[in-house]
């Protein structure tokens, strides 16, 4: 089951809210789909689902185009938006029933999905519970499992962990990377770790445009600057910016090199060198010959959120 996009552009009014982008998701993969508010994720999200239309462009999910074949696309979907759509004053097994009527699930199909859904969604506590008693966590379970209740070969999913504290969190996460195991899953999340974690590959869109699209590892290595060693060494000296750090500075490939101060004789140093370059067995020999004893030699990545920031930033 396979989502093309194909230079999508959307205008609300004469604001121009997508950017002619193109993107694939391939079968079984887990995108995760990034960017600042306002960057244009929500509205591409509402236009794969068929929510609303384009201005130019098309999208095929599965060979349909969502033009000419929206019925199919739709019952191929599963669709969490942004804002929960929940029926406060129905209790959890009565929405589900309701989403299953609605996407035209038999009797026989629904009862099964519906105890597939709950066991899950870990809902099973919940299940007799009006939905409107739930915490946050409860309730983006039972929008999961509303999203889920035909069995769609496609998620799509808006900010899914939305609200949620730590353990909810890593609930979702942890449920997210078993579906996507059988299914292909886009999610749209402000929480980068979140997607480290999560996503097989990420979609970086800024003003309505991609900016990047990799997966996190290709991300971090493409846009990484400077190699980063952290360094804290134990050593008598009178003044560590006059003993030590010219030695630090000193050695081939290093560009820069901040002090972070002392706690108990230990120093600690950010060593910044030339992108590409290993350090470390250098630094190693240095602290040797120096006679200092090294406490920590640590090489740092660069991170998905300063890849984010990089890419997005004003």
């Amino acid at each position: 089951m396979a989502i093309t996009v194909r230079n999508l552009t959307k205008y609300y009014g004469q604001e121009k809210a997508i950017d002619n982008i193109s993107f694939d998701v391939k079968t079984g993969e887990i995108v995760g789909f990034l960017g600042p508010n306002g960057a244009g994720k929500t509205t591409t999200m509402k236009i794969i689902t068929c929510y609303m239309p384009p201005s130019a462009g098309t999208v095929d999910v599965d060979g349909y185009n969502i033009a000419d074949h929206s019925l199919e696309v739709r019952r191929k979907i599963g669709y969490l938006p942004e804002l929960n759509p929940l029926y406060l004053d129905m209790n959890v097994v009565e929405y589900l029933e309701y989403a299953a009527r609605l996407h035209g699930i038999d009797k026989a199909t629904l009862k099964r999905q519906l105890a597939s859904m709950i066991e899950v969604c870990g809902l099973k506590d919940v299940r007799h519970k009006d939905i409107g008693e739930l915490s946050k966590g409860y309730k983006q379970r039972v929008g999961l499992a509303q999203a889920m209740i035909h069995d769609p070969e496609v998620l799509i999913l808006d900010e899914p962990t939305s609200g949620l504290d730590p353990n909810q969190i890593v609930e979702i996460r942890n449920l997210i990377r078993q579906l996507g195991r059988a299914k292909t899953v886009v999610l749209s999340t402000h929480i980068l770790s979140e997607v480290q974690a999560t996503c097989d590959r990420v979609v970086i869109v800024n003003e309505g445009a991609i900016v990047a699209d990799g997966t996190p590892g290709q991300l971090q290595q493409e846009f990484r600057g400077s190699e980063l060693i952290v360094i804290e060494l134990k050593t008598q000296v009178a003044n560590p910016m006059v003993d030590i750090f010219p030695k630090l500075q000193a050695l081939s490939n290093v560009e820069s090199v901040e002090y972070g101060g002392d706690e108990n004789g230990a120093h600690r140093f950010s060593l910044f060198a030339a992108k590409g370059s290993d350090i470390r067995e250098e630094v190693f020999r240095q602290a040797v010959q120096e006679r200092w004893v090294l406490l920590e030699l640590t090489r740092k990545a660069t991170s998905l959120e300063e890849v984010f920031h990089k890419l997005t930033k004003v």
